[in-house]
């Protein structure tokens, strides 16, 4: 290893030490460490093949990311909060950049409505980072600043079908509106027929092989295929590869997706930003500072009123209003991408020079973000700034979607308990990874999803939640998994009650010394039952029946006998 690679490692390091120290987001780190290995600072590396195409790379996982957050079901349940709130805030940042942009740039009509819409845009991933860090992500706030960023999401198919139109050099403007609709709606009904027939079937087969790496694969050949279908008709790869997150975010298996590529994304994730840093040009973006100066304060402001100006139309009180707009007045990583897509493209819409100038805009306003989060909290703190806090109140809606039970395998087992929870209208999420069950389930009416209920990732996007949560039950019959699952709930919160299934005895006093709630073996509990019905058989007493079975179970089942074995 080289003295160049082992100093990139270690700027990496601590840029992602010192980002997250300062609660901002690691990919920023990624990007820092780009432009300090880059040719402007320490020269350690250069943009070659090997970095371009890794860069590629990480706009495909980006891009599939971004499509695989695009679930239809999900933007219809949130759809007043979504096309209410987070259209508004769209269109009003738009209308107040557009004529802005259009008065002090000689660009396209087209290019400049895309700059207008991409700068509306803020970034899902420090937002959502910043919300969690402060424990608001299921405010009312943080749910009305969770609906805007899902509409940006969906902004993201039209804003992907302008690109082909502007690789046309198309300057009918009602012709391209006409292209880009077209194309929009086409992408979404090929998304859920695609999903339905083609998509869902080829997953299910490759699900029944039980195996981590085919169904990993079986996702990256997914993003290729679609990348390599639409390069040939003459389309940007990157919506590809946006369509194939579209296609798994309508499969029973997105939760499984997400959490199956989720360490190879960051790690592509990173490597774009690192390549977007070292390409870069600092000395230009030297003697334009001003320029770029003004651009994130005026961004930022302009951003700041018009999203202030619309939640409180829609009534958001004056406090949660200024901390909304506060936390969604940067731009965004969606900004970057389609920058950087146009680049890779070879499509102007508008002059490189000013590429590198809204470059450098998004990714300050980005990292100012925590800063002005920090003074806010400083002058709140100090009563500088309205009295109290937000209200932390969670709607009747959250409520309702957050599981009161969590099952983790449905077997048999899983399936009786589940109906018992739905004839006394206790909410529950079913976790398999037997595709063939969660198939079955679903077509049964049963509220199941496709994951591996040993993944932490798998077990929050069914919906547990601390406070929310009241138990998990693990149906699986077998105790190394059960264990696995038992570990990974414990490391999310050891508060959370476990009910588990044993085999055995000696299976439920493993699972009880590690602190599971209750541990049933199944072999003893069956032996119980049956043994009950021998003895009312035989004429013995209902309470002196119960009387024996409660004194069996008493302590763990201690006072029952050991089996005998053969030797």
């Amino acid at each position: 290893m080289s003295i160049a690679t082992l100093v990139f490692f270690a700027i990496a390091f601590v840029a992602v030490f010192c980002m997250r120290l300062f609660k901002m987001g690691t990919l920023l780190a990624f990007l820092l460490t780009g432009i300090l290995a880059g040719q402007h600072v320490f020269g350690l590396f250069e943009l070659s093949g090997t970095w371009n195409f890794l860069g590629d790379l990480g706009i495909m996982f980006l891009w599939f990311n971004i499509g695989l957050q695009i679930n239809m079901q999900r933007l219809w349940q949130l759809r007043r909060t979504i096309f209410g709130l987070g259209a508004s805030q769209v269109l009003m940042v738009a209308a107040m950049l557009f004529p802005i942009l259009v008065g002090i740039t000689s660009w396209s009509l087209l290019g400049t409505i895309m700059i207008a819409l991409i700068l509306a845009m803020s970034s899902t991933s420090e937002d959502l980072q910043i919300l969690m860090d402060r424990n608001q992500l299921q405010t009312n706030m943080g749910r009305q600043t969770f609906s805007i960023l899902l509409f940006q999401d969906l902004l993201s198919i039209p804003l992907l079908a302008m690109l082909p139109v502007m690789a046309g050099k198309s300057i009918n403007l009602g012709a391209s509106a006409i292209d880009i609709f077209v194309m929009s709606i086409g992408l979404i009904l090929g998304v859920v027929i695609v999903s339905k027939f083609i998509i869902n079937p080829l997953m299910h087969v490759v699900s029944r092989v039980q195996s981590g790496e085919a169904f990993v694969l079986a996702i990256m050949v997914n993003i290729a295929v679609w990348a390599v279908i639409l390069s040939l008709m003459g389309l940007p790869p990157a919506l590809g590869a946006f369509l194939a997150g579209m296609l798994m975010s309508e499969t029973v298996y997105r939760h499984q997706v997400n959490a199956a590529i989720e360490p190879y994304a960051t790690l592509f994730l990173a490597f774009f930003f690192i390549v977007l840093g070292m390409g870069i040009n600092l000395p230009f973006l030297a003697d334009h500072w001003l320029m770029v100066l003004m651009g994130v304060v005026g961004l930022v402001a302009i951003k700041f009123f018009a999203l202030y100006i619309v939640a409180r139309v829609r009534h958001v009180s004056p406090h949660e209003s200024f901390l909304m707009a506060l936390i969604l007045a940067q731009g965004g990583e969606f900004g970057l991408l389609i920058l950087q897509t146009m680049k890779a493209n070879g499509i102007s819409a508008i002059p490189a020079e000013h590429q590198e100038i809204l470059t450098a805009i998004i990714i300050v306003s980005i990292m100012m973000t925590p800063i002005l989060l920090l003074i806010y909290d400083q002058l709140v703190k100090a009563g500088k700034m309205f009295n109290g806090t937000p209200n932390k109140k969670l709607s009747e809606k959250i409520k309702n979607e957050t599981p009161t039970v969590i099952i983790c395998g449905f077997g048999r087992m899983g399936q009786i308990i589940a109906q018992m929870l739905e004839t006394e209208k206790i909410s529950y999420v079913a976790i398999d990874a037997n595709v063939d069950e969660v198939v079955m389930a679903r077509e049964s009416g049963y509220n199941v999803i496709y994951g591996d209920s040993k993944k932490k990732s798998i077990l929050l996007a069914a919906g547990l939640k601390i406070s929310k949560t009241k138990a998990v039950v693990i149906s699986l019959n077998d105790e190394i998994v059960a264990r696995d699952i038992f570990q990974t709930l414990h490391g999310i919160s050891p508060r959370i009650k476990v009910f588990a299934r044993a085999h055995n005895l000696q299976s439920s006093r493993d699972l009880l010394k590690m602190g599971v709630k209750s541990a049933t073996p199944e072999i003893i509990e069956s032996s119980f039952i049956l043994g009950s019905d021998v003895m009312t058989g035989l004429g013995l007493s209902k309470p002196k029946i119960n009387a024996l079975v409660n004194h069996l179970r008493e302590n763990g089942y201690e006072n029952v006998k050991k089996p005998i074995t053969m030797k």
